[in-house]
């Protein structure tokens, strides 16, 4: 057991490293993690590391899909289901068929069930890949956000579909209906444990008095949303998203900023550690897989070859097809250009597999229910390793070099000028509201002017950093009395109001207002105006 706790710390030491080693080389640290993982379980010294696989993804995923989600909105998802679904769901089904189909005629023993759960299981980009490479190349916001949005949701389908073709495997009865039954059924009951979850924990931490109690209570919802759908046949992912994005529109209402800062100091350090401890987890399974394969793995490299194959160039195909059969679509429904053949090639060089398909790979059961051994579960085991190894150490190493070459970036100019408007709505409600204050409390000349010499300062530049420099400037002197001190959170208090209003409407990018509400909190936890 010591053992273990050691490979664990060396594991998740090794993240912290590799944050700014991953800066330095420009590599993402989920490349490296998995690189280094690859290289321990290489050495035979180094101990496997024995995880339940059926405990994988109920303890990493959770997590990570909870601080991913807390990163977008109902209003981002809503704008981009059109691209989501059919990403999310109907490639996931294609490739799922495709692969299954390829490899079923490679190996002809294997039973076209067994193949199915291959290709379910490799199916799905992940959503962990996703925003661990594509989320900090600079990329267009959509592209971003449809890329994540894929990620969250396409589990929910390839998760359904692995699940009774194992089950068809195993007990040798499949139905056709049974399985559209639960879908549906996985679908529904995963909504209703994630709204009431989401519904009672936004009740419970309303009432919580310290921000540490409020974030811990955070923690749990995931884990629990995942753990109550899974019970009663739902899907824990919808469960987990659906929860967690309930949960983050619930608490723009009643938050303050001690919870904010937090919260969002908490998440980033639990993302990083989880993030790097699950794709570490990756590099360190193909010690299991190189001993079910035994040494003579090396007869299995044509038929993951051509798996790998399908999985990358169905992509493409799909990609390519849907973008010029929708385009007419996207230029009447949005004001901005239908994406370009350089962003579908982006887009399409993203899919990443990960966490998920190692996790499903692993929880193949060794037997079926008469006993005999699960078919084809070997070459299933090193076609999914394949597949997730090729998509994280080639393409993932590759993808900002596809970037520059194709010229695809965010116009920050456009974000910069969101953040500047915000701050601009932002500042005129402080005034706004000190102006009613002025009147209602019939506050001093002197305490008036010098309230609003700093607040016009900042409506001036309508710049955060700018902002900041001004807030230094002021006359440090001056005692400020525990009136005015109350006066101004309330006048920082409407500023959050709107910046929170701000985060309901279209056109608004969720994390532009995050960066706006976090400089608000930070100036409040400072106790400035």
């Amino acid at each position: 057991m010591h053992h273990q706790l050691e490979l664990i710390f060396l594991v998740l030491f090794a993240t912290i490293l590799a944050q700014p080693l991953g800066k330095r080389t420009g590599q993402a640290p989920a490349v490296l993690m998995t690189a280094f993982g690859c290289v321990l379980a290489l050495i035979p010294a180094v101990p496997e590391i024995h995880i339940p696989p059926d405990l994988i993804l109920p303890l990493v995923l959770p997590p990570l899909l909870y601080a991913s989600a807390r990163r977008t909105s109902w209003r981002q998802f809503s704008s981009n289901w059109g691209a989501i679904t059919m990403r999310a769901v109907v490639l996931v089904i294609v490739t799922a068929g495709a692969v299954a189909w390829v490899f079923h005629e490679i190996y002809p023993n294997v039973p076209i069930a067994a193949a199915i759960a291959l290709g379910a299981l490799v199916a799905p980009p992940d959503p962990v890949a996703v925003s661990a490479l594509a989320g900090k190349l600079g990329l267009p916001r959509r592209l971003v956000a449809v890329l994540e949005g894929e990620g969250l949701f396409n589990d929910v389908t390839a998760i359904v579909i692995y699940t009774v073709a194992i089950q068809a495997v195993v007990t040798g009865k499949f139905s056709t209906w049974h399985t559209a039954l639960d879908f549906a059924t996985s679908a529904l009951v995963a909504i209703a444990v994630g709204l009431l979850l989401g519904w009672a924990g936004s009740k419970f931490m309303k009432r919580l008095a310290e921000a540490t109690w409020q974030v811990s209570l955070g923690l749990l919802l995931p884990f629990a949303a995942y753990g109550i759908a899974d019970a009663r046949g739902g899907s824990g992912v919808l469960a987990v998203l659906v929860c967690a994005m309930y949960l983050t529109d619930a608490t723009t209402d009643f938050s303050d900023s001690n919870y904010r800062v937090v919260g969002d100091s908490f998440w980033e350090i639990t993302e990083m550690l989880v993030t790097g401890f699950a794709f570490g987890l990756i590099g360190l399974e193909l010690s299991t897989v190189l001993s079910t394969t035994g040494p003579n793995w090396a007869r299995f490299l044509w038929g993951a070859a051509a798996v790998v194959a399908v999985v990358v160039g169905l992509r493409l195909v799909w990609l390519l097809g849907t973008t010029a059969v929708f385009r007419g679509l996207w230029r009447r429904r949005d004001a901005d250009e239908p994406y370009t053949w350089r962003e579908t090639v982006v887009t399409w060089w993203a899919g990443m597999r990960g966490v998920a398909t190692v996790a499903l790979a692993l929880a193949i059961p060794l037997t079926t229910d008469t006993g005999e051994p699960f078919p084809g579960r070997t070459e299933i085991l090193f076609t999914a390793f394949a597949v997730v190894l090729f998509t994280l150490l080639l393409q993932g190493p590759t993808l900002p070099a596809v970037v520059r070459a194709t010229g695809v970036h965010a116009d920050t100019g456009l974000e910069r000028d969101l953040e500047r408007q915000l701050w601009v709505r932002v500042l005129n409600a402080e005034m706004a509201c000190l102006k009613q204050l002025s009147a209602t409390e019939g506050l001093p000349d002197e305490v008036y002017l010098r309230l609003r010499e700093g607040f016009e300062r900042r409506l001036a530049q309508a710049d955060p950093e700018a902002a900041d420099n001004a807030r230094t400037n002021t006359d440090r002197t001056l005692k400020f009395t525990k009136k005015m001190r109350q006066l101004t959170n309330e006048v920082v208090e409407a500023g959050r109001t709107e910046a929170l209003a701000a985060r309901r409407e279209p056109g608004i990018p969720p994390d532009v207002v995050d960066r706006v509400m976090r400089r608000l909190d930070l100036r409040a936890n400072a106790r400035l105006p």
